[in-house]
């Protein structure tokens, strides 16, 4: 159960953490504690799994990077965490995932978003991951932004 402190941090960082030389500071600031205590409790309510990841929220097309492609491959099952793990730690991949086949139609098992200046960008990065995977993939392809969807997942008041 959250308290009303933790209530603040969770408002006060679901949008990414504050663009600023003291991130934790400001935070602090805000909801009247001290620097330690907002780094403490947040790492308390990641380790419960209140919160799931913490960080700075990049708007990709502000910094140039509009060419940006989901590369889904088909992985076996008893890989396909081992291979996720691989793709997940390349700098250039900003999230992986493994997401259910829907066959016939949906063969594909792994996800990862790639982000380049244009296609033929992220379709060198898609490249070397394929060439990572190697024979674990069956198969892949690669599904390119058309337009930018407002993405935000819960969202609590303080």
């Amino acid at each position: 159960m959250l308290d009303a402190i933790d209530r603040q941090l969770v408002a006060a960082t679901q949008n990414g953490l504050p663009l600023v030389a003291d991130p934790y500071r400001a935070i602090a600031e805000t909801a009247g504690v001290d620097e330690a205590t907002v780094i403490a409790r947040l790492k308390h309510l990641l380790a419960q799994g209140a919160i799931r990841r913490l960080g700075a929220i990049p708007n990709h097309y502000t910094i140039g990077l509009t060419a940006n492609g989901m590369a889904v491959w088909d992985v076996a099952d008893d890989a396909v965490g081992e291979v996720g793990a691989r793709v997940g730690a390349l700098e250039f991949v900003t999230h992986c995932y493994e997401r259910p086949r829907h066959l016939p139609w949906w063969p594909y098992n792994l996800f990862a978003m790639v982000h380049g200046h244009a296609r033929d960008e992220v379709l060198e990065k898609v490249a070397r991951i394929t060439d990572l995977i190697g024979a674990a993939a069956r198969g892949h392809d690669v599904l390119f932004s058309t337009r930018i969807l407002k993405k935000s997942g819960l969202r609590i008041a303080a």
